[in-house]
Formats: C-alpha cells, sequence, structure tokens
C-alpha cells in the first residue's frame, strides 16, 4: 500500500465517521445514555490525528523523493566522470578481483568493458611477475595510505607495457569490506622518450625547414617562437639609456634564444657569423612535448650560465680586465684550438668589443695593440684573433 492511497483511505474514514456522528447526534433522546456520542467524539479526535499522521507521512514522502532524485542525479554524474575519465580505473576486492572497470581501463587492457568483472587483475600481468604481484597484493590491505607502483601489464592478445599505478585501500563501515580502488596509467612512450634522450642521436632540429641569415643581418623575433640556433653565431644585445649597445649573450651551435626568454623591453638578435642556420618551434610545441623540452634543458642552462659570465664581466672595474676575461669567455664560446693557441672562429671587430666591454673602439684598439706587442693575440690571414694559450 503506497502514502498516497493510505491518506485518501484515513480521509474517507475521518468523512465516514462524521457522518455517522451527524447522524447519531439527531437520532438520540435527551434522557438516552450520553456514552454513545462519546465514543464517536473519541473516534473524530483519533481520525483527526490519524489524518495528521497522514499528512506528514506524505510530506516526509514526497521529500525522501527529492532526496533519492538529487542521491540518483549524482551517482549518475559521478558514473559519468568514472567512465569517462582519461586515466584507466578499476575497483578490485583485497583479492585483485576486478569489480568495475571504466572505458579507458577496457582499452588500455585490450578488452570488451563488459567482460572484465569477475576477471582477476592478476591475469594481466606477465607470468614471470604474478608472484611478486601478489605478494604486494597480500600486504595492500594492511595499507592506510595511497601508494604507487610500478609494474608491468600484459593486454589481452598484446604486448607487455611498463605502467605505474596508484593503489587506496577503501573500508566500508558497516560490513568491515575491503576494495582497491586502482589508476593506472602507460608510461612506455615516456620511458622511450627519455631513453631517446640519453642518447646522442637526439636532435631537437631534426626534419625541421630552417632560415639563412648574414652577418649583420637583424633577426626579426616572434614572441611565440623559441630559434634554435643550426649553424652559426647569433649576438644578442639591448640597449642603454643613453643608446650604447650592451652585450647580453653569443648564442652558439644548438642553443635557444627568443624573446620569450627574456623581460627586457630591448631584445635584439644579429646574426654574428658569415653565415647563420636558424629553426624555429613554437612554445606551444615545447609545452605540449616532454621530449623537446628535457633536449632544450641543457642548452638553456649553459645560456644562463653565460649571461652569468658577461654580468660577472662587466662588474669588472678596469677595462682591461673585462677585456682579458672577454676574450677568455670567447675562448670558450667560439675558440678553435691551432697550433699558436685558440683561434676565434667568428671575426670580432674592434667595436664589437668594445660594446661588449661598455668603452669607447679607441680604448679597445689601444688595448689590444698591447697584447699584440704583449705576444698575447695574434691575428692569421683572415683576421680572426688567435689568443695564445697562457694569456
Amino acid at each position: 500500500m503506497n502514502v498516497d492511497m493510505f491518506a485518501k483511505q484515513v480521509q474517507a474514514i475521518h468523512w465516514r465517521l462524521a457522518d455517522m456522528y451527524r447522524g447519531a447526534d439527531g437520532a438520540l433522546q435527551p434522557t438516552s445514555d450520553l456514552l454513545l456520542p462519546v465514543a464517536f467524539k473519541e473516534l473524530g479526535t483519533a481520525s483527526e490525528a490519524l489524518q495528521v499522521a497522514a499528512e506528514q507521512l506524505l510530506e516526509q514522502t514526497e521529500k525522501l523523493a527529492t532526496t533519492r532524485a538529487q542521491v540518483e542525479a549524482e551517482r549518475q554524474r559521478y558514473k559519468e566522470l568514472f567512465e569517462f575519465m582519461p586515466n584507466a580505473y578499476l575497483v578490485t576486492d583485497d583479492q585483485g578481483k576486478i569489480l568495475e572497470a571504466n572505458r579507458a581501463a577496457a582499452t588500455l587492457l585490450n578488452i570488451e568493458q563488459s567482460f572484465l568483472p569477475g576477471k582477476l587483475l592478476v591475469s594481466f600481468i606477465p607470468p614471470q611477475e604474478r608472484r611478486t604481484f601478489r605478494n604486494k597484493l597480500l600486504q595492500m590491505h594492511r595499507s592506510e595510505w595511497v601508494q604507487e607502483w610500478a609494474l608491468s601489464l600484459q593486454p589481452r592478445h598484446g604486448e607487455a607495457f611498463e605502467a605505474t599505478v596508484n593503489i587506496s585501500v577503501v573500508r566500508e563501515v558497516l560490513d568491515q569490506a575491503v576494495t582497491l580502488h586502482w589508476i593506472v596509467r602507460d608510461i612506455s612512450e615516456r620511458k622511450r622518450a627519455l631513453k631517446a634522450l640519453n642518447t646522442s642521436e637526439y636532435d631537437s632540429y631534426h626534419d625541421r625547414p630552417w632560415h639563412c641569415y648574414s652577418k649583420g643581418e637583424l633577426i626579426h623575433l616572434e614572441p611565440s617562437l623559441l630559434y634554435i640556433v643550426r649553424q652559426g653565431l647569433v649576438k644578442l644585445s639591448t640597449m642603454s639609456e643613453s643608446g650604447d649597445e650592451i652585450l647580453m649573450g653569443l648564442v652558439g651551435s644548438s642553443m635557444p634564444f627568443g624573446s620569450s626568454l627574456t623581460s627586457l623591453p630591448i631584445y635584439q638578435a644579429i646574426a654574428f657569423s658569415d653565415e647563420v642556420q636558424l629553426v624555429n618551434i613554437s612554445l606551444s610545441e615545447i609545452a605540449g612535448s616532454p621530449h623537446l623540452t628535457q633536449a632544450l634543458l641543457s642548452h638553456i642552462n649553459a645560456r644562463l650560465r653565460q649571461t652569468e659570465l658577461l654580468l660577472a664581466i662587466a662588474g669588472k672595474r678596469q677595462v682591461k680586465d673585462r677585456l682579458y676575461h672577454l676574450l677568455q669567455l670567447l675562448k670558450k664560446e667560439i675558440g678553435q684550438s691551432v697550433s699558436q693557441g685558440t683561434r676565434l672562429t667568428v671575426r670580432i671587430t674592434h667595436q664589437d668589443l668594445a660594446d661588449a666591454c661598455c668603452t669607447t673602439r679607441v680604448t679597445i684598439t689601444r688595448l689590444l695593440s698591447k697584447f699584440r706587442q704583449e705576444g698575447k693575440i695574434t691575428f692569421d690571414s683572415k683576421q680572426h684573433m688567435i689568443i695564445k694559450n697562457e694569456i
């Protein structure tokens, strides 16, 4: 019997008692026994109380129905979140028997989703690793923390792959039942990428188009791109308040540069060798590629170390010291070992050295002449400076 029918029957009883009371009240004589009217009044009071109870019960039933609809909506929402989450998600008992699995888990294990409940998770572990898996599983029900394992998984009719799993233990309060919740991630592609990065074969500009610039040509920098030197040397500079050029870096082979790597309002890149070849990579591609990010990291670190050396050189009080340490930096960055010492592969003008040392060209010419007389530097037939090793 539902609540609506019960309420209607109570209402009908109430009306029937009211009719009976009115009929009895008119039929009784004044001298008749008063017991019957009193009984009808008591029944009427009880009927009214019963009617109030029925109305309250009906109201509570409506609230319960609303609550049930809300709970069902929440259950459906979480079911959809479970089904469509990007990572594989499984729920098992403490023995590893699968109770629930989402679509990503079915795809990862290469099996129809409806076939997963009831199967043992160990059946998707390579045979040689199943004993280790079972031993770990036996220890899980005593754990109070989320654990992370690295293991191999063997999908149905597929090759094994490396994965990480996060496992949490959920205990039911009433029946003390234990379920294990598994989030599974395939890390085989990430491991292959890291392995490739540890070999010398990885080339951040492999199969990419490149652009050529002549010496002295200004390179237009797009904010959304990062530039990598394929060949040659690029000079990075800014301007002081007095209009003097300040050297910010010399970018060689495989080194990156771009306006996204600086906060300077004035920042320009100029081809510094006879021929400069550049490739460009979008920042969005780098953000989405661990390969590129990892490959570029070491070169960005090299740029940072060079920038710190240039700052230290600029802090020298005497121009002679600034020039000396700048030549040492150039030996390291663009030097080529020859019989007389170290030859700079790029022809550096006196004005270039003056800009880097924050002084005048005349001062640099005088100091270079002195270094030459002292036998610390010389020049080859193409006017490339050769720095003696003992300078």
